[in-house]
């Protein structure tokens, strides 16, 4: 792939000795700025305090399913609908881009054994397609809202150790942009095609009633279990 310019990033410093880290890729309309607060929430956390976050931010362009509107987007959605006239291109340069995060981390001297891959709603998409796609096996991959983007295809590209990878996926019941349905047949996909297992140390599901295209403190306090369980703090 031809060369891209490096994406622009947002850092939230580790409070203690830097042993991992999380990238969290924000969603469409957004900046790595939404989800400072969330960093810097967690980041407080004693069992977290050695995770440095990563927020990138996407580069601006038109998006079809907004009318042609320029706005923050790591692809063009060219409709709402699941797996409906995908913008592959897209969300292929925006998979080289995040790897290159990856990269620079564990060129840093952070193994990729000690980065999670995280985004909400069109990050979540990126975050499954690269973080089940890329060469390295990372400690897991946190989907908010989000949906298993290129269903027809990813078959082929899954790497031999995705399946292995944690999956810490959050969605609410009444999320009018990715609907559950769209989580609940991601889901089967991954169970049924890629031979995910459900469960604590595979694919963690976490549904939560009533809730629409956002996140809820009961999903961050299970997200902030998981982040404990898959980045452990290191022992004194």
């Amino acid at each position: 792939m031809a060369s891209l310019a490096p994406l622009k990033t947002l850092v939230v410093n580790a409070t203690a000795k830097h042993t991992a880290t999380v990238l969290f890729v924000h969603g469409l309309g957004d900046s790595g700025y939404g989800w400072e607060p969330v960093a810097q929430m967690l980041g407080r956390e004693k069992s977290l305090a050695h995770v440095k976050w990563i927020l990138p931010h996407a580069p601006e362009q038109p998006v079809s399913a907004n009318g042609g509107m320029v706005m923050p987007s790591w692809f063009d959605i060219r409709t709402f609908s699941l797996n409906s006239d995908e913008d592959e291109p897209g969300m292929l340069r925006t998979t080289h881009l995040l790897n290159q995060l990856i990269t620079a981390e564990v060129d840093s001297g952070i193994p990729p054994a000690n980065i999670v891959l995280g985004g909400f709603s069109q990050g979540g998409a990126m975050t499954l397609l690269t973080g089940l796609t890329t060469e390295r096996k990372l400690a897991g991959l946190a989907v908010l809202s989000g949906w298993l983007p290129l269903a027809g295809k990813i078959k082929a590209m899954v790497s031999d150790h995705a399946r292995k990878v944690p999956i810490f996926w959050g969605h609410g019941t009444d999320d009018p942009i990715v609907r559950f349905e769209y989580c609940q047949r991601s889901v089967a996909f991954l169970k049924s095609e890629l031979k995910f297992a459900e469960g604590p140390d595979g694919l963690s599901l976490n549904v939560y009633p009533g809730m629409q295209h956002a996140t809820c403190n009961q999903e961050l306090i299970a997200l902030k279990a998981w982040l404990e369980k898959v980045l452990p703090a290191p022992q004194a």
